[in-house]
């Protein structure tokens, strides 16, 4: 066969494999609003920068008739590519072929992808749209999944692993996913769940919607399974480009720094946090009041909205921000907070991102149901991230810091490499009213106004210990500074600490309080 035929017998294959599942199959994925795997990889990626791996790889399933099934590519395409210039790996399972089940073959073209990116140290993407194991293949489909689980965990904070959910993701499949760094959600398509609800009905006699069960809305706000939402395909795949923008290509490098900016916030900083303690104001002001073209990127934004968690820019370098948010429960730290922004700090620290807190709390939320919830254990978390983390560590305190609280946000006492406070702040066991009526109970019951003895009492507690100069005058905070100069310290202690190296007792690994 001469070379002319070859290329046309390989242009004639590739055609073949291009058309998916078929006319009819590509027509039903785009009637349910879904682009098709390829679109989907094509417009992540930059312009011809696509390139195909594997697309010839069938499956080798031979019972319940699968010997006469041919299934171009077994509904999974991967590849390598760039965004923005830089290289990323990407598999995106093809619905229009068996619907995008995994079977043995297809499980191997996910984990060479997997293995690729992990020995190239580039970004993994993953879509997913599946029906879910391959029923056909019976074990091997079982055995396909855990190797992509322990593929997911090898490669966890050595290189970022982003999933994006793109239709159906259910039993075994949404583990992958789970142990990923970020999960991308579109509404009214991505599905993620454990049991069907055909299942839910059959056990426990229950009705309930697929998108009540496990839609995208469900998993960004209730269940914090997902990182990022969208209304459509298109958003999702600009925040996935905007988030390898702010995240290096692996843990040996740093992120990207891009031209420095001055932050373009109109509101004045000093502005921003009430008069009255009482009062509450949005943290995300504050942030924009200090990055780089006040850009953030929220993640994480309808899960435990009482934390806030980003990237930002500080003269073009990346940093992560843990914040408490005072418009929410008063920024308190629940069981849903404190594993938002540990694992946030955790995946900071492991690629190399500094971290600035911006701390403004009350102290953890009490009650009975957060208590039996594990209030505790999860508390814990924030507590040993912090501690463990060795990336930069840098803590403005805006307003309140009382109690466990004022530990667990990056204190001093975690090793937080600088603490600065504004005059505002509020350091101490408890809130001024409470603590005056156990410290001054005595008096407030004897006097002859207890309500009047009451406040003065309290303004002699604040004037004590509710300020920073009692925690600035033991070493506790390093430096009191104006709001306006908040931007500009920062700077200078992150330049300071750009070169920080510590090390710790030699151990195989901590036991954190999962």
């Amino acid at each position: 066969m001469s070379l002319k035929r070859n290329i046309l017998d390989l242009r004639k294959r590739k055609d073949e494999v291009l058309k998916g599942g078929g006319e009819k199959a590509i027509e039903k994925q785009m009637a349910m609003g879904k682009l098709t795997a390829r679109e989907r990889i094509l417009y992540i990626l930059d312009e011809g920068s696509f390139h195909e791996y594997d697309m010839f790889v069938e499956h080798v399933a031979r019972d319940f008739d699968m010997d006469k099934m041919k299934l171009h590519g077994d509904g999974v395409i991967i590849g390598t590519g760039t965004i923005y210039g830089s290289p990323v790996c990407i598999f995106a399972q093809d619905f229009t072929v068996a619907g995008g089940s995994l079977g043995l073959m297809h499980a191997r073209k996910i984990t060479k992808i997997m293995d690729h990116s992990l020995k190239m140290r580039v970004p993994l993407i993953g879509i997913n749209d599946s029906g879910g194991a391959r029923i056909q293949e019976g074990v091997n489909s079982l055995a396909g999944y855990g190797e992509i689980f322990f593929r997911n965990t090898l490669a966890s904070g050595v290189i970022p692993q982003i999933s994006v959910i793109l239709g159906p993701c259910a039993g075994g499949a949404v583990y992958s996913p789970a142990l990923t760094d970020f999960v991308f959600v579109v509404n009214n398509i991505s599905k993620m769940f454990i049991t069907g609800p055909s299942v839910i009905k059959t056990v426990l006699g229950e009705e309930i919607s697929m998108e009540d069960l496990g839609g995208a809305k469900v998993h960004a706000e209730v269940t914090g399974n997902a990182h990022f939402y969208a209304e459509s395909e298109l958003e999702c795949f600009e925040q996935i480009k905007k988030l390898i923008t702010y995240i290096p290509w692996n843990n040996t490098q740093k992120a990207k720094a891009i031209e420095p900016a001055k932050p373009t916030f109109k509101k004045k900083i000093e502005n921003i946090v009430p008069v009255d303690a009482k009062m509450p104001y949005d943290i995300r002001d504050i942030i924009k009041a200090i990055t780089d073209n006040s850009d953030f990127f929220e993640v994480m934004e309808y899960f435990a909205p009482n934390v806030v968690i980003g990237f930002g820019r500080m003269e073009g370098e990346t940093v992560g921000f843990v914040c408490n948010q005072p418009k929410v429960l008063a920024g308190v730290l629940d069981c849903d907070s404190s594993d938002k922004a540990a694992r946030f700090i955790r995946y900071c620290d492991a690629f190399n991102i500094p971290i600035i807190t911006l701390e403004d709390l009350p102290g953890y939320l009490p009650g009975v149901d957060q208590e039996h919830a594990g209030v505790i254990r999860h508390g814990a978390k924030i507590l040993y991230a912090y501690s463990e983390a060795t990336v930069a560590r840098i803590t403005v305190i805006i307003r309140k810091a009382y109690g466990g609280g004022y530990i667990a946000m990056n204190s001093r006492h975690l090793r937080a490499d600088f603490v600065f406070a504004w005059p505002t702040a509020e350091i101490a066991v408890m809130g001024p009213e409470g603590a005056a009526n156990i410290v001054f109970r005595k008096e407030i019951a004897e006097a002859e106004d207890p309500d009047a003895m009451r406040q003065v009492k309290i303004q002699e507690y604040k004037d004590k210990f509710a300020n920073p100069y009692v925690a600035a005058s033991k070493g506790y905070i390093d430096e009191v500074i104006e709001p306006q100069d908040t931007r500009r310290i920062l700077l200078h202690a992150l330049k300071v600490s750009a070169n920080k190296s510590i090390s710790g007792p030699k151990k195989k690994h901590g036991i954190p309080p999962f």
